[in-house]
Formats: C-alpha cells, sequence, structure tokens
C-alpha cells in the first residue's frame, strides 16, 4: 500500500458508549496491522448516553493525534455531521462509516487497494455486487433497502449498485468539493452525494462488503426514511 497516505475516518455518533470502543480498536488494528497512518474523528450529536465520556477514554489510550473528539449539541443529521468533521480531518483520504459495526473495517486495506489500482476519486461498498450482502435484516428491510437502490439506480442511472451505502472512501479534495454541492442533510444524503459525484466527472470503483445489522442501540430507519428517501430521489432527478 503506498506509503504517505493518512487515512482521517469520520465517525459519527448518537449513543453509541457500547459499541465506540470496540470500533475504535478494531480500525487502530486494522491500520496498524497495514502500517497506515490514520486518524478517528468522533463527531458526536451530544449522545446523553455517556458516548462523549468513552471517546475522552479512547483520546487518552490511543493518543490524540490518533483520536478526536468533536461535539455538537442536538441531534443535527448525518450530513451535516461529515461537514463538521471533514473540515479537522487532516488525512489526504476520508473514509466516511457507521459507527454501530454495519460496517467492519477489515474491508478498508480492500478500498484502499482498489482505490490504488487506477487512482479512483472515490471507493463505495456495496452490499449488492460480487459477494456483498446484508446480514441480521428481516424480509421487509432488505426488499425495502435492495427495491429503494433499483428505484434510484433507475431513475438516476449513477452507475453504483447501492447508493445509499454509507461506507466509503474519498479523496479528501473530492469529498469536500461534492459535500459542499450537496443539499440534502437525511436519509438521501449518501444517495445525492455519489449522483452529484458522478455528475462531476469523478471516477468511483465499488468494493464488494457484508453489512450487518447494528449490535447494539436502535435502528434509524422507519417508515417517514423511507418517505424522505423518495422524495429525495425523485428532487435530485429534477435537479442535477
Amino acid at each position: 500500500m503506498a506509503k504517505n497516505n493518512r487515512y482521517s475516518v469520520l465517525l459519527p455518533t448518537y449513543n453509541e458508549r457500547k459499541n465506540l470502543p470496540i470500533i475504535v480498536w478494531l480500525l487502530q488494528r486494522m491500520f496498524n496491522e497495514n502500517k497506515l497512518d490514520w486518524e478517528i474523528l468522533i463527531i458526536d450529536d451530544g449522545s446523553p448516553d455517556g458516548t462523549q465520556t468513552i471517546a475522552k477514554q479512547l483520546i487518552k489510550a490511543y493518543g490524540a493525534n490518533r483520536i478526536k473528539l468533536y461535539t455538537r449539541s442536538g441531534k443535527l443529521g448525518l450530513g451535516t455531521a461529515y461537514v463538521h468533521g471533514l473540515q479537522y480531518a487532516t488525512g489526504n483520504f476520508v473514509i466516511i462509516m457507521d459507527a454501530d459495526f454495519s460496517h467492519h473495517p477489515k474491508f478498508i486495506p480492500q478500498m484502499i487497494q482498489r482505490q490504488q489500482e487506477a487512482d479512483y476519486d472515490i471507493v463505495t461498498g456495496t452490499r449488492y455486487a460480487g459477494d456483498g450482502g446484508v446480514y441480521g435484516w428481516d424480509l421487509k428491510r432488505k426488499l425495502v433497502s435492495r427495491g429503494a437502490n433499483l428505484f434510484a439506480d433507475t431513475v438516476l442511472q449513477p452507475g453504483v449498485s447501492d447508493l445509499t451505502g454509507s461506507f466509503r472512501l474519498y479523496k479528501k479534495a473530492v469529498l469536500d468539493d461534492v459535500i459542499n454541492s450537496t443539499e440534502s442533510k437525511g436519509y438521501s444524503f449518501q444517495m445525492e452525494m455519489m449522483v452529484r459525484a458522478k455528475a462531476k466527472g469523478y471516477r468511483v470503483a465499488e468494493v464488494p462488503i457484508s453489512f450487518v445489522d447494528r449490535v447494539y442501540g436502535e435502528s434509524k430507519l422507519g417508515g417517514e426514511e423511507i418517505v424522505q428517501y423518495l422524495k429525495g430521489v425523485l428532487g435530485l432527478w429534477m435537479k442535477v
């Protein structure tokens, strides 16, 4: 793997006290085993469960140059969390992922390798190609997610198989550019980022991942989100 690259992981959290120590441990182990330069930016939306206390303990354990905590008052949404974290990222590559084990750090070396094969601007993890998959979801959620992706793919034709995935590796400059032209802040945020990236001519590659439903805590996808998502797809279709 190429030297002198630094990888910044943006980890938005809300009530992830139980998950945070384990995901951080898995990340640091993976980075160190692969001899990569790294940092993890925890962006916490005022979690009442003590997530920030845990984050501070992790800073002590791994060092302030590796783990950083940025706090915001209240739940302001995933999109704005990435915007907030990005301004502090010092890496030339940025990885976005969930803090709840939906995304396993073991796929990151594959993403990095894929990026280096042809100097891709973005590498996105996909649940719907190769040997990717979803575990721990009932049939209804699988159908909703698959249907949502097929619907978006048909309407928007971005050329990627997993538009709503949130496990991605970006060149920092590309993420900066794409995020600044992205308007939605909710569930359709990931999708809009990918559609705008394609519209701007950025080159995107995919790596199959297995997505595992969250280990602790509540899932954040409900009927309201699905409606917002469908609105988001149609809104994007008219804009981009």
